[in-house]
């Protein structure tokens, strides 16, 4: 049986992310960068549920599960704002805005995949973040996340729920970065 590697996400529209871009490229300069391994700007999604290796078998409950889950959902204001870090091991776009319907958003999705039939580890606090950058070893992330705090994006409304399929990269080819492919995307609201 085949299976895909999905997750929901919200993706920011073009000129959000053409802003980011522009708030990125001097951490890239900063020492140490160049041992981070950075998202592909293609990568970057908020995302709300990660759901694994997907049975192609579950993918219609799923897509109907999902498609309830957004339009039970009103679309709602967000911007990318300021930074942050998971540990040292990663950095992180924060978002500000109606992140209380994110939350919900990412609440909905995740019931979803698990009615659906897809096993889902305990849903926890949704921080909702846009991971910019990793590090196999702990880093000191201060540097890069004191150049965030002050970005402030432009606001857009979120009004679609994606389904995205993630091919990890091929192992050891240096610079390789995962693909990420719309699979569905279901309009907010009624």
């Amino acid at each position: 049986m085949s299976s895909q590697r999905l997750f929901a996400a919200v993706l920011p529209p073009e000129p959000a992310a053409d802003e980011l871009a522009g708030a990125v490229a001097p951490l890239r300069g900063l020492p140490g960068a160049v041992n981070l391994r950075w998202t592909a700007r293609a990568g970057w999604h908020y995302t709300l549920a990660f759901l694994g290796n997907v049975d192609e078998e579950l993918l219609p409950e799923l897509y109907t599960r999902l498609e309830r889950a957004a339009h039970r959902t009103e679309p709602f204001p967000l911007s990318i704002h300021g930074g942050g870090r998971f540990d040292g091991r990663a950095l992180w776009a924060g978002a500000e805005g109606g992140t209380d319907t994110l939350r919900l958003l990412a609440q909905r999705a995740h019931a979803a995949a698990r009615k659906a039939g897809i096993p889902m580890e305990q849903h926890r606090h949704h921080t909702p973040h846009l991971t910019l950058a990793r590090s196999r070893v702990p880093a000191d992330l201060t540097p890069y996340t004191a150049v965030l705090e002050g970005f402030e994006g432009m606001r857009w409304e979120a009004a679609e729920l994606t389904l995205v399929r993630s091919d990890l990269p091929v192992d050891g080819v240096p610079g390789e970065q995962p693909r990420y492919e719309v699979v569905r995307a279901w309009p907010l609201g009624r």
